[in-house]
């Protein structure tokens, strides 16, 4: 068994993460969500545990080198699936995170209800589906081949995820906190404008690929005692 372990693992942010058949492997785009993640969380410099959330966190990847790029934060993430669970708890425990990274299974915030972190995370980060479900049945159905369907298929439109991310988060988000997302090519427009619907966020920031594409949104939860309405500090 331990022979297979290397034939499985990849680097994610200078990470070896282990992303067997069956989970979602990290890919490059998702370091620069992970990137402006780590740059955040170092610069806030809390006198307190920091506290993230990692949302649709397949192989733990982000949490993971969230967690030992910034050794003061404490990591709560979940996954839909076992097998990514299983993988996610694997790469915590090799990496020695146990004491500041939990790992559960279950549907977005739902796997931690009871946990009383409602209005105290830093820090939420999700990298969701965003493959609209025709994509997946007709051009790209190559992406199923060894990786499964609930991490691409963002539903008609490829937001369903991204809908849902946005407006649950803010429950779990300290005011000032920040929420950073993924996004497929040419979604920018439709994720900020869920942002804006949701009235629980400043206008949000767009971070772009190495192409100048956007890639990744960043925006700060509204504090009610603040009806000023700002970006997310660069």
């Amino acid at each position: 068994m331990a022979t297979e372990e290397p034939q499985a693992s990849q680097k994610f942010m200078d990470v070896d993460i282990i992303a067997p058949e069956g989970v979602l492997k990290p890919r490059a785009e998702t370091e620069i969500l992970g990137k402006r993640a780590i740059e955040y969380l170092l610069r806030i410099g809390l006198d307190r545990p920091i506290r993230v959330m990692d949302m649709c966190c397949g192989s733990g990847n982000l949490a993971v080198a969230i967690a030992l790029h910034v050794p003061d934060c404490r990591v709560w993430a979940a996954d839909l699936t076992e097998a990514a669970v299983r993988a996610a708890k694997r790469n915590v425990e090799r990496h020695k995170l146990s004491d500041r990274v939990e790992i559960r299974q279950g549907d977005l915030f739902a796997a931690f209800d009871g946990d009383n972190l409602n209005d105290t995370v830093d820090l939420v980060v999700c990298n969701p589906p965003y493959i609209s479900a025709a994509r997946l049945d007709g051009p790209g159905a190559n992406l199923l081949l060894k990786e499964p369907r609930e991490a691409f298929d963002g539903g008609p439109f490829g937001l369903s995820i991204h809908q849902r991310l946005i407006r649950d988060a803010v429950a779990f988000l300290k005011p000032g906190g920040l929420l950073m997302c993924e996004f497929g090519e040419g979604q920018d427009r439709q994720v900020a404008s869920l942002i804006a619907r949701s009235r629980g966020y400043h206008p949000p920031e767009s971070v772009p690929d190495p192409n100048g594409i956007p890639r990744v949104a960043v925006a700060r939860r509204l504090d009610p005692d603040n009806g000023r309405a700002k970006r997310p500090e660069q």
